[in-house]
């Protein structure tokens, strides 16, 4: 008997959000528990779960999940509101009961009916509809002191199966969990079956892999049936710290599937074969896809100047994840269909980033050249693993050119990024690719700082009590300047502009406001942004005969990274390298001149970063420089303290003050 197995492709979302899940029976609280208005495993924390039981049995299609939390500040509350997400048709929520026990023993159970939403609803590539609801129930009259206990089933139809996906870690400090999983037949020792499984390529299921990402000394055990499990005590909640990689993919976890693969290089070798083939019909240079480029390129071009001219034609498309999807009852009246092949794309001068980097594939190969497709993680959403076997951690297709000897890598599919450069959220970026000699997983150049510069630069007008007037631009090459052209991809014109006044806000010194009065190269990628922007107010302090003032314009508020934070558990990750210079000049008033400025100084992490900053002076002005050059991207936990003693250097140089004073005047003969 063949059965489908529900790969983890389509159920992510249920994964994400909250696991599936129990047997346990509600529980007597103890007096300790009553009593914990704060809990010294977890200081601070707003909740802590007490119990957390998650049971998956494959064979009678049932999953369940228990929970017993405490409620410690009115943050935690929010805790109060259960959201269940599932696959509809499929899948059922049943069971569900939950209670709320007062400090004082109070119980009250919950006897409202659960909602059922609609989350998203999708027409998968087989043409069936995938519609996910969540079921959401509140528990009654909670208040700081709770206990918060519920319990939920989910049965799916006997057609399917799913293995299940552990969180293990969650937002907040996990005292107690037992996780229990009793897969599939085929897959425990001694137990024979007519029954087989297949995906949705009808290729049949033969092996169950694990991947657990656990706390030390924590073990995913088997025993002799074949069941797994996994208990785990004082689980910490997940990190909160300033610039982490993508957390989800670091966090504790198990997660469970079954597959054809018997290795990871075996699973890797196959689908990436059955990717490349799909790319290559669907980049497959047509009739017209050839036509059309010959009327773009000339015969003369370089094979660089073919890749630009290329570039800069499908990058004039509609790209519809940074516009909008089309509804469908929209796609008929315009006459529009899903892409089938890269002459679509063009025809309809309209598709998503993949369809138009595959375009942008066939439109190289139609001009004679040796291109090849890339399809990475997005570093922003995750961290690539290759021994989780899910083809669906790769997001977003790149397109390899090789010529001289050379390969570069373009990313046609990001909406206004210039011609060489990639989104640094594919860079440095692990996939699959495309490949003459096999090499099936490859890795995109890192971010050099000298491709990401941003230049502020101006002059201030100050007079006697402090008030200043001042003009400068801020100058912008590579990610900032894409960053603010999707933006205006997303934007008009006039919010764009409010959004960069509010980055302004913490630039700028505390008593001046400063507004942009117009961009320049907003819409052209291939030329520098700039933003002319115009400030006012009044800065530092004055007395009867000094003025004290910002040293470094730019820097006056000190809002640097790290520099409060004392330890740090995850790696740090900058997302790419980048160089940073300020330059402003003050017009001093009329009677005043130098009396204290800041050092020229140099501050350097070897290897990682340096800080410069130089002073000139001259009669009625002084021009104050600095500039920060960040080499690296990812540093480790233990290179924090390096990282975080850098940064406390710049803070101290970035608080220099400018100090005038009155000149005497000139006595008489």
């Amino acid at each position: 008997m063949r059965i489908i197995v529900f790969m983890r492709n389509i159920l992510v979302l249920l994964a994400i959000v909250t696991p599936l899940l129990l047997h346990a029976q509600f529980q007597q609280p103890t007096d300790e528990e009553l009593r914990m208005t704060a809990d010294p495993k977890a200081p601070g924390a707003a909740a802590v779960y007490l119990n957390i039981e998650e049971i998956a049995n494959d064979p009678i299609h049932y999953q369940s999940f228990y929970a017993r939390i405490k409620v410690l500040t009115e943050k935690g509350k929010e805790l109060a509101t259960v959201e269940v997400p599932y696959l509809h048709g499929n899948f059922k929520i049943t069971g569900i009961q939950a209670r709320t026990i007062h400090a004082d023993g109070t119980v009250i159970p919950l006897t409202g009916k659960p909602e059922d939403l609609l989350v998203t609803k999708t027409t998968a590539k087989n043409g069936d509809t995938l519609q996910v609801n969540r079921r959401v129930f509140t528990l009654p009259s909670v208040e700081v002191g709770s206990i918060l206990e519920y319990r939920y089933e989910l049965h799916y139809d006997d057609n399917h199966f799913s293995s299940p996906s552990w969180e293990i870690q969650r937002p907040y400090f996990v005292h107690k969990a037992h996780y229990a999983f009793t897969p599939f037949e085929g897959f425990r020792p001694g137990v024979v079956t007519g029954q087989y499984l297949e995906d949705e390529k009808e290729r049949a299921l033969n092996t169950l892999v694990s991947w657990p990402i656990l706390p030390p000394g924590v073990q995913l055990k088997t025993d002799i049936g074949g069941h797994y499990s996994v208990d785990v005590t004082d689980v910490p909640p997940i990190p909160d710290e300033e610039w982490m990689p993508p957390i989800h993919s670091l966090l504790y976890k198990v997660l469970f599937y079954y597959t054809y693969a018997h290795t990871a290089v075996e699973f890797w070798n196959s689908e990436t074969k059955d990717w490349s083939k799909d790319v290559n019909h669907f980049a497959e240079p047509s009739k017209s896809i050839q036509e059309t480029v010959s009327g773009l390129i000339a015969h003369g071009d370089s094979d660089l100047d073919k890749a630009r001219k290329l570039y800069k034609a499908v990058q004039t498309l509609d790209n519809t994840d940074y516009s909008r999807q089309k509804a469908e009852s929209e796609r008929k009246q315009l006459k529009l269909k899903a892409a089938k092949r890269a002459e679509d794309t063009w025809v309809q001068k309209s598709g998503s980033s993949d369809d138009i980097a595959l375009l942008y594939l066939a439109m190289l190969r139609a001009a004679g050249l040796t291109a090849y497709a890339i399809k990475v993680v997005d570093r922003e959403e995750g961290v690539f693993d290759p021994t989780y076997m899910n083809f669906n951690q790769l997001d977003d297709t790149l397109v390899i050119l090789s010529s001289g000897g050379k390969e570069i890598v373009l990313d046609p599919g990001e909406k206004m990024c210039p011609f060489q450069t990639v989104n640094w959220r594919h860079s440095d970026a692990t996939g699959a690719r495309q490949s003459p000699d096999n090499h099936n997983l490859s890795t995109t150049p890192a971010q050099q700082y000298p491709d990401n510069k941003t230049i502020r630069i101006g002059d201030a007008t100050i007079d006697a009590q402090g008030n200043v007037t001042a003009d400068f631009r801020v100058v912008m090459t590579g990610q900032e300047a894409l960053r603010w052209r999707h933006a205006a991809l997303r934007n008009d014109e006039d919010e764009v502009k409010k959004q960069f006044d509010h980055s302004l806000e913490s630039l700028v010194p505390d008593g001046v406001e400063a507004h942009i009065d117009h961009f320049l190269g907003l819409d052209d990628p291939d030329v520098n942004l700039i933003a002319f922007v115009k400030a006012h107010g009044t800065i530092g302090a004055a007395t009867s005969k000094r003025l004290l003032l910002p040293g470094f314009f730019f820097e006056a508020r000190g809002a640097h990274p790290f520099v409060a934070q004392d330890k740090r558990l995850e790696a740090v990750d900058m997302h790419y390298g980048d160089a940073v210079t300020d330059q402003i000049t003050y017009h001093l008033p009329s009677g005043f001149s130098v009396e204290g400025a800041p050092q020229d100084a140099k501050i350097s992490w070897p290897d990682h970063t340096v800080f410069i900053n130089k002073i000139v002076s001259s009669p009625g002005q002084i021009t104050l420089a600095r500039t920060l050059v960040r080499a690296f991207t990812i540093a480790k936990p233990e290179e924090y303290q390096d990282l975080r003693g850098f940064y406390q250097k710049v803070a101290a140089a970035d608080q220099q003050q400018l100090v005038l004073t009155t000149t005497p005047a000139a006595k008489g003969n």
